[in-house]
C-alpha cells in the first residue's frame, strides 16, 4: 500500500519552503510511489480541512520561488482563534489526519512548529518536522534553511548603508531579524563590516558602545556601523526582564492569581518597552557622541525574495531525506541537517529549546579579533 503524506508550512515564512515541499514530494512521489496532500495556511489549513493535492504538476516551477505555495500561520493547534475565542482544536486535527488516511504529517517550521508537532505526536500522530527559519534557532540542526537567503539580504544592506553613513559622518544603527537569537546580526555584522554588533546573548553597556564609536571618531573615522539584533538589550533591561521572569515564576509556585497578574502585567510592559530598544539606542548615542545617528530596520525584507542556492541545497537536502525516513517507517523525529548529510533527532530533544550563539562561538572570536565591539 503507498502511503499516504500530509505536509504544511507554519510560523513565519522563510526563503527555501517552496525548495522542501518540493523536495520532500518529489522524493515521495518519484523514489516511493506516495500519494502527498498540502494542508493550506500551517495548521489552520489542518483544521478547517483546505487541501492542495502536491503533484507533479504541483511541484513544478517552485525551486526558486519565495514564501510557500501552501501559505502559512502561526495558529498553534491548542490554542487557535476560533469565533473570538481561543480553541483547542487538536482532535479536529486527529480527525481530519485520519479522514485522509495519513499514515504522516511533516510540519516544515521553526521553533513554534517543533513544539507542535511535538503534542501533536504525544497524541499519537506521526510526525516529521523539517527547520525552517531566518533565526537559525531550532536546535539539535547544523543550521536552518532560510538563513543563508537572509544573511544575504542582511550584509547587503549593510554594504549599502556603508556609502551613506561615510558620506555623513552618520551614525546608522541597523536593526537586523533573529527574534532571541543572536547568529543574523552576528552573522552579517561580520561580513557587512559593521564597528559595533548587538546581540541578545551578551547585554550591552551603551557607555561602551558611545566609548567605541567615539575612539573611532578620534582615530579620524567619522562614521560607524552598528548592527543590533531585535532581541538585544542593554544590561539594565535584561535585569530588569529576568527579575520580572523570576517574579512571575514565585507567582506560579505560590499560587497567587492577583500576584501573578501583576507579575505578569509588569512583564508584558517591559518587553513591549523593548519594541522601541533599537530607536532608543540610536538616540542614546547620538547624546552620548554628539555624532548625528539614523535607524533603518530592515523588518521583512530579510524573509522575502527568491532563496539562495545554499537553501535550496539544503531544504531540497532536508526534504529527500525526510522521504527517505517516511519510507523506513522513522516518526517523531527532526530531520537535522549534520555535517553534508541528514540525521533524524527524537523531537523531545528538540521542541521548547532554543540555539542561540554560544560566548566561546569562533565568530565572536573572529568579530572580538578584528575590534569589533560587542557592547560589553
Amino acid at each position: 500500500m503507498a502511503k499516504h503524506i500530509g505536509i504544511l508550512t507554519a510560523g513565519g515564512d522563510s526563503p527555501g519552503l517552496n525548495a522542501a515541499l518540493r523536495g520532500v514530494g518529489k522524493a515521495a512521489i518519484g523514489a516511493y510511489g506516495m500519494q502527498v496532500v498540502g494542508f493550506r495556511d500551517g495548521f489552520r489549513g489542518l483544521v478547517e480541512n483546505r487541501t492542495m493535492r502536491l503533484d507533479g504538476s504541483t511541484l513544478s516551477g517552485i525551486l526558486t520561488v519565495g514564501g510557500t505555495i501552501l501559505g502559512t500561520s502561526r495558529d498553534k493547534p491548542h490554542r487557535m482563534p476560533m469565533g473570538g475565542q481561543e480553541m483547542d482544536m487538536t482532535d479536529v486535527i486527529i480527525a481530519n489526519y485520519q479522514k485522509h488516511n495519513l499514515d504522516v504529517l511533516v510540519c516544515i517550521g521553526g521553533g513554534g512548529t517543533q513544539k507542535n508537532a511535538y503534542r501533536l505526536m504525544q497524541y499519537g500522530l506521526n510526525v516529521i518536522t523539517l527547520p525552517k527559519t531566518i533565526d537559525n534557532d531550532v536546535a539539535m540542526t547544523d543550521v536552518t534553511f532560510g538563513f543563508d537567503t537572509a544573511l544575504g539580504i542582511a550584509t547587503e544592506a549593510i554594504d549599502r548603508l556603508h556609502s551613506t553613513a561615510h558620506s555623513h559622518h552618520r551614525i546608522i544603527v541597523v536593526e537586523v531579524m533573529g527574534h532571541n537569537a543572536g547568529w543574523l546580526a552576528l552573522g552579517a555584522g561580520i561580513a557587512g563590516g559593521a564597528d559595533v554588533i548587538l546581540i541578545p546573548e551578551i547585554p550591552y553597556d551603551v557607555n561602551v558602545v558611545a566609548e567605541s564609536i567615539l575612539a573611532r571618531y578620534r582615530s579620524g573615522k567619522a562614521f560607524s556601523i552598528v548592527a543590533i539584533s531585535e532581541g538585544a538589550m542593554s544590561r539594565e533591561d535584561a535585569a530588569a526582564i529576568q527579575e520580572a521572569q523570576q517574579a512571575v515564576k514565585k507567582a506560579e509556585k505560590k499560587g497567587d492569581p492577583d500576584k501573578l497578574a501583576e507579575a505578569q502585567a509588569h512583564l508584558a510592559a517591559l518587553e513591549t518597552a523593548q519594541l522601541d530598544s533599537t530607536v532608543r539606542l540610536a538616540r542614546q548615542l547620538e547624546q552620548l557622541t554628539r555624532l548625528e545617528s539614523r535607524v533603518t530596520i530592515l523588518g521583512h525584507l530579510q524573509r522575502g525574495g527568491t532563496p539562495s542556492a545554499a537553501d535550496r541545497l539544503l531544504a531540497t537536502r532536508l526534504g529527500t531525506a525526510c522521504a527517505d525516513l517516511i519510507a523506513q517507517g522513522v516518526y517523531g523525529v527532526l530531520v537535522a541537517a549534520r555535517g553534508d548529510g541528514a540525521e533524524p533527532v527524537p523531537l523531545s530533544e528538540v521542541a521548547g529549546k532554543r540555539k542561540t550563539v554560544p560566548l566561546d562561538h569562533p565568530w565572536i572570536e573572529s568579530a572580538r579579533r578584528i575590534g569589533t565591539c560587542l557592547g560589553d
